[in-house]
C-alpha cells in the first residue's frame, strides 16, 4: 500500500533585532506551501532553559508540534529569545558568568515577544495572533497579553507557573547564566518516575537523544571541552524576587483573551495546583478553561502522550471546528 503523501510544509527563519546590542533573535515560521483557509496564526514561546526550536520544533518520531500544526493548516511560529535556541548569545555569555547580572528577564522577554508579534502581524497583514506559552513562557505570554490585549486572539498557558510568597527564599546574587549538561537534563526529566511509570511516559532512548541534541544549539558547545548548554538566569532572578517580595510575576486578571490553562498531572515543577491558582485569577478573560492531562510531566510536549496535548490545544484554538490534528 502506498503511504499517504505528507503535506508540503515550508520552513522560514527570520533574524530580528532583540534587546541586546548586536544580538539577533530567531523567529521561525512553518506553514503549508499551499494553504487552504488558514484560520489561525499561532506563536510559541519557550520556557526557562531550552529554546522554542529545540522543543516545539523538535521532531519526535519524525514530526514536531509545529509540523503537526502546519500540516493542519495553522500558520505556526516560534521564537527563540536572546541567549536561547538558535538566537544569538549576548556578548557577556562568552565571559565568566559571575562577572555580570542575570540575563534575559521576563520584562526583556516580553519586549522580544512584542517585536515578534509586530513582525508577524505586518508580514501576514492581520490584527491578532494566538499565543502558546510553556512554563516560563506562560508568564511571558500572560504579561504580554495583559499589556497588549488587542493583538491577542486566544491564549494557551501550558504548564502555567504561579509563585507563592516565600520570604525565606535565598536572596544570594545570581550569575548571568548557568550550565546544563545532557545528564542533568535527563535526570531532571525522570526524577520522580519509577521504571514502570517511566516506560509509559517516554522512550528512554529518545529522551536521552533529545537531551544530547538540545545542547548542540549552543554555538560554544564542544563534546570534549564544553559539553553543556548555557541558559540565561534572568528567569531565576524574577522567581526569587516574586517569592521574597510576594509580588506577582504577572497579573492573570489583566488578560482579556479566551484562555486555556493546561497542566500535566505528574509535573512537579509547575504543578496542577499552580495552574489552578492561575485559572481562578483569570476573571477578566472572555472565556477560560482548565485541563489536566494524565501521564504528563513538565516535558509532556515531548512524551508519549503529547498528541493529547496537541489535540486539547487544537480544540481550544478552533472551538467547534477542530483543524484535524
Amino acid at each position: 500500500m502506498n503511504q499517504p503523501k505528507k503535506p508540503d510544509v515550508l520552513c522560514r527563519d527570520f533574524r530580528l533585532a532583540g534587546v541586546y546590542p548586536n544580538c539577533a533573535i530567531n523567529l521561525r515560521n512553518k506553514s503549508r506551501a499551499h494553504p487552504k483557509d488558514r484560520s489561525k496564526t499561532v506563536l510559541f514561546i519557550h520556557g526557562a532553559t531550552y529554546g522554542s526550536t529545540s522543543t516545539f520544533d523538535y521532531p519526535t518520531d519524525g514530526q514536531s508540534w509545529m509540523d503537526v500544526m502546519a500540516s493542519a493548516h495553522y500558520d505556526a511560529w516560534c521564537l527563540d529569545l536572546s541567549g536561547y535556541g538558535i538566537s544569538d548569545r549576548p556578548e557577556v555569555m562568552s565571559q565568566a558568568p559571575e562577572s555580570h547580572p542575570p540575563l534575559m528577564t521576563t520584562d526583556q522577554a516580553v519586549t522580544e515577544v512584542k517585536i515578534a508579534v509586530d513582525f508577524i502581524l505586518a508580514d501576514r497583514g492581520i490584527q491578532q495572533v494566538s499565543l502558546i506559552g510553556y512554563s516560563w513562557g506562560s508568564a511571558i505570554c500572560g504579561k504580554y497579553a495583559g499589556h497588549s490585549p488587542s493583538t491577542v486572539d486566544r491564549l494557551i498557558l501550558c504548564s502555567a507557573l504561579c509563585v507563592n510568597s516565600n520570604p525565606k527564599a535565598s536572596a544570594h546574587p545570581l550569575s548571568a547564566y548557568r550550565l546544563v549538561t545532557a545528564e542533568e537534563a535527563y535526570d531532571r526529566w525522570i526524577q520522580t518516575l519509577n521504571p514502570d511509570l517511566l516506560d509509559q511516559i517516554i522512550d528512554p532512548d529518545h529522551a536521552k537523544k533529545w537531551c544530547a541534541d538540545v545542547l548542540r544549539c549552543d554555538p560554544e558547545f564542544d563534546p570534549d571541552h564544553q559539553p553543556h548548554l548555557r541558559a540565561p538566569r534572568g528567569v531565576q532572578a524574577d522567581y526569587l524576587h516574586c517569592a521574597i517580595t510576594g509580588e506577582d510575576w504577572y497579573a492573570p486578571e489583566a488578560i482579556r483573551a479566551p484562555t486555556l490553562v493546561v497542566m500535566g498531572d505528574l509535573d512537579i515543577e509547575t504543578t496542577p495546583e499552580q495552574g489552578w491558582q492561575v485559572f481562578k485569577r483569570l476573571e477578566g478573560a472572555a472565556t477560560r478553561q482548565y485541563s489536566v492531562l494524565g501521564l504528563g510531566t513538565h516535558s509532556m510536549l515531548l512524551e508519549r502522550n503529547r498528541l493529547e496535548l496537541f489535540e486539547v490545544c487544537d480544540h481550544f484554538l478552533n472551538p467547534g471546528q477542530s483543524a484535524g490534528l
